[in-house]
Formats: structure tokens, sequence, C-alpha cells
């Protein structure tokens, strides 16, 4: 056992070692990530907010549906039979709380030209056929739209299939084709201002946008917020981007006839992820990805949203970055496959030097020390203080950000009930910070050594960037989908209490195994 002595020693030599030339570096290294996050986002903000004033100000002028469009004269009915047609095409997975909320915003899309919605499932099993199907009874006088069964994927995963499949019901005069996941809330003019960018610049290959997360309260929820956060920066420009996210992607429908770029067998044969392989095709072609200001999507986390369904999550979110098309696709996967771990894990670094720092500050507090008996530079509180400082300007821009967004999705749909900040909880979101950057790292190189993973009670395993192998068991894997916590499976089960720890300690257990067990 060790004395109080040499617990304290052992501290204070800690804390001196935080106080080297290299920790310095780390230090002011993890508070210029802090600072560029911030900029980001007040960047971020800045752009969505000019949306937001110019609504107000088209309302101000009696222009009252500027919710819909730019230009009041674009609901002029010579204007509305001229749009072209668009097919929605969603492919669906299980059932969950906030499903028939989102599907209902969907398809009463006040989109003025012929809109169709293919809704796609694996099987008739699935619980979203049947209650997809009984909600389009509902509409089936307003909405045109279709429930299609795929069938079971074989060379790639089975939302790529279900996408595929769902293209080729699209009518033959569909000019453009719109991706939209289901566990997403459209606003009533979404479609509408996808297709009018799509219009006014025929070069767009793909238009995208990103969801707003709403957390449901536990730090698993706030995780996967933070996780996303960083990444809304690239979509909030405005218009061009090199980012892409498969749960809203508009595209040109005859892309998809005439198999342009190779997109479709890129994506038939042995895809893992729409976007990521979409995206790679738009790099490698030079062509445009454009996201406008107005494609934010509300997005509500399950209630229940364990932190182990966070870790199965993030595990597939560092697994796409082990699927690739080509060389350069790949070189550049390993980029940021890099950049993303030593940016977590040097976010991560100044926080427990922090803690050392501040640890032993209490301690020389309560034995009644002074910092020149215990030879401990106070060089280490001042580098506390400036983190503090730092993270306190980042928690803001975050803030300022979120709160933008939200004002944003509620002046887009004025009908539905508003959101607001006040169920958030910034604490948690500064430890979700902490974790998750942590986490990342791990969840990469597990990723990268297992070449397998469980999506959706489906395991792939890759080959050369490409899915060789899929695997499917109702008795293993997880009952429920990581985000919506929707029931993969028609008879509902009990509350998914899947460990976290259980399921680290196993991917640590099996780095060259892991067929035997599904996260």
């Amino acid at each position: 056992m060790w004395s109080s002595d040499s617990f304290d020693a052992l501290l204070f030599a800690a804390s001196r070692a935080c106080c080297s030339s290299m920790a310095y570096f780390i230090q002011i290294q993890g508070f210029c990530i802090c600072l560029l996050l911030a900029l980001g986002w007040a960047l971020a903000s800045y752009v969505r907010n000019k949306e937001i004033r110019r609504m107000k100000e088209s309302v101000k002028r009696g222009h009252h549906f500027a919710f819909l469009c730019h230009d009041i004269n674009e609901l002029e009915h010579s204007n509305q039979v001229n749009l072209p047609r668009v097919s929605v095409v969603m492919p669906l997975k299980g059932f969950g709380e906030h499903n028939l909320h989102n599907w209902r915003s969907q398809i009463t899309s006040l989109y003025g030209g012929p809109l169709e919605f293919i809704f796609v499932v694996e099987s008739t099993e699935d619980p979203a056929y049947h209650a997809v199907s009984r909600l389009l009874k509902e509409y089936k006088d307003d909405v045109e739209a279709i429930v299609v069964v795929a069938g079971l994927s074989t060379t790639c995963s089975q939302k790529i299939h279900n996408q595929l499949v769902g293209v080729n019901k699209m009518q033959k005069d569909t000019k453009y084709v719109l991706f939209l996941d289901d566990d997403v809330s459209l606003h009533p003019g979404s479609i509408g201002a996808l297709t009018t960018e799509m219009e006014k610049n025929p070069d767009i290959f793909i238009q995208t946008g990103y969801p707003l997360d709403l957390p449901s309260g536990s730090l698993g929820s706030y995780c996967i917020y933070e996780y996303h956060m960083p990444c809304s920066m690239g979509f909030a420009t405005g218009g061009k981007t090199f980012f892409l996210w498969g749960g809203c992607m508009m595209m040109h429908a005859d892309d998809f006839r005439t198999d342009r770029h190779g997109l479709v067998s890129g994506l038939r044969y042995g895809g893992y992820s729409d976007d990521m392989t979409l995206a790679a095709i738009a790099k490698a072609n030079e062509r445009l990805i454009t996201s406008p200001p107005v494609a934010v999507f509300p997005h509500p986390l399950a209630s229940d949203l364990s932190f182990g369904r966070y870790w199965n999550y993030l595990r597939k979110q560092t697994f796409v970055l082990e699927s690739y098309t080509t060389k350069f696709n790949w070189l550049m996967n390993r980029a940021l496959f890099s950049f993303h771990c030593y940016a977590s894990w040097g976010f991560v670094a100044p926080y427990i030097m922090a803690g050392v720092h501040v640890a032993a500050a209490l301690r020389l507090y309560f034995k009644g020390y002074s910092f020149g008996e215990a030879t401990l530079p106070c060089t280490g509180l001042r580098f506390v203080g400036g983190l503090a400082t730092c993270t306190v300007i980042e928690l803001l821009s975050m803030w300022n950000l979120t709160r933008v967004e939200v004002q944003l999705c509620n002046l887009l749909s004025p009908e539905a009930p508003p959101l607001s900040l006040a169920s958030y909880n910034w604490c948690l979101v500064f430890i979700a910070m902490v974790v998750d950057n942590f986490l990342y790292p791990v969840s990469a190189i597990r990723s990268h050594l297992s070449q397998s993973i469980n999506w959706s009670g489906i395991r792939y395993h890759l080959k050369d960037g490409k899915v060789h192998k899929i695997e499917r068991s109702k008795d293993k894997g997880p009952k429920f989908t990581d985000l919506g916590g929707k029931h993969l499976y028609g008879k509902k089960g009990g509350s998914n209490n899947y460990s976290f720890l259980l399921s680290l300690s196993r991917s640590f257990a099996q780095w060259w195994q892991p067929k035997k067990y599904d996260v």
C-alpha cells in the first residue's frame, strides 16, 4: 500500500512533468483546437443566421410563405405546373418512437410539382413494412406512394441495395431522385428548396444537408450530438462543400439510368457506405456537391439511447473509413483516419493534464504546503485557466450555432411544435466532448483491425475496401437500431441493456476474431 506522502510525491512529479516543453506544446495545441472549433461554429452560425434574416425580411415585406421559397412569384400556378418530377426514395429498417412523425413530415411536403414516395424495406417481416403501409392508407387519396420489398442484399450493404431497388421503381419522367433517411424530420419546403437549386445550376451532382441532433438526456445521446457538431461546419457553407450526408442526397435521375461515372456499379458491387462512395466519385470526377443553408433537419434521438448504443454507432462511423473504391479514396480515408485520431487525442490530452494540475493544487491546499515547499510550479494552474477560457469560448460558440439552427428549423416548420434549447444540458455536452474524442481513436483502431461491423443485425466483412461477405442472424446482435431505438424485428424485445464495457472488453479481446461477437 502506498502512503499518502508517496502518492503526493508522485502527483507533484506528474504535475511538474506536465510543465515540460512537450507538455506546453500539447496544451497550447489543445487551446488551438478549441478555438478553431469555436471559429468554425461561428462561421457556420453566420451562414445560417443570414438565411434567418432573409426570411424575416421577406415576412416584413408581406411574403408570409418565405419558409417555402425565396420569391413569392414561384408559388404562381404557371410556375408550379412546370416543376419537375421528384422521386423520394427512403430505405427503411425497423420501427421506433419517432418514425411516424418523421414519415408524416416527409409525405406531407408542400412541393408543388409531381412527387412520388418510394418506401423500401428488406422484407415484409420488418416492422416498418406494416407501420408505413398503415400510414399510407391514411393518405392514399393525397399522396403518390408505394412500399417496395427489396429482398436481401448480397454484394453491398442493405441500405444501398434498398436505394438501388427504389431507383429502379421510379417513374420514367422523374428528373431528380431524393434519398432520405427515415429518422429525420423534413420541413414543408425542403424538397422545393433542393429542387430549385438543382434547376438553377445543372452542374450540381449532389445536393445534401445535415441533421440537428435533439439529445434525449442520456450521455450517449449527447456524445452523438457532440460527434455531429464539428461535421456540421462543412454543411453550413451555403453552397459548395466537400462533405456529403447519406440522410439527404438529391441527384439527377439520369445519372442512375446511365450509370454515370460508374456510380451504380460502384454502389452495387461492394459498396458499404452510400455517402462515402458517392463523395469519392464526385471528387474523382470533379463534380459539384452543394448544401443550401436551409438544409438542416431536426433529428430526434431515442429517449432510451444507452451508452452502449452510442458505442455501436461510433463503431459504424469509424468503420466507414475502411471502405473505399479507388486508391485515391483509400489515401483520403487514411489521411482522415490519421488526422481525426490525432486531433481527438490532441483535444483530450490537455484536460488530462489539467486534471493532474488541479489534483496537485488541491493536495497542496489541504496539506497546507506552499508551491515553494513542494517545488511545484504554478505555471500549470495558468494553463488550467487558459484551457478553461478556451473551453468556455468553444461551448458558447457551439451553443450559439445550436441556437441559430433551432431558430431556423422553427421558421422552416411553422406548423410544428417549436424546438427549444431549454432541454440541452451543457455540462453533459462538455463531458460528451471529452468522452467522444477519447473513444474515437479506440473505435477507429478497432474498426481498422477487425474489418467487420454489425449494422442493424447484419454483419458485413470488408476485403480491399469492399463488402465481400454478409452474415445475418436474428439471434445475435442488437434488437434495436442505435440512434432511433427502432425495433429491428417483428416482435418487440425488452430494453437494450447490452453493456458498453462488455462490448469494449470483447473488442479488445477479439481483435482478430470479430465474427464471434456482435457489437
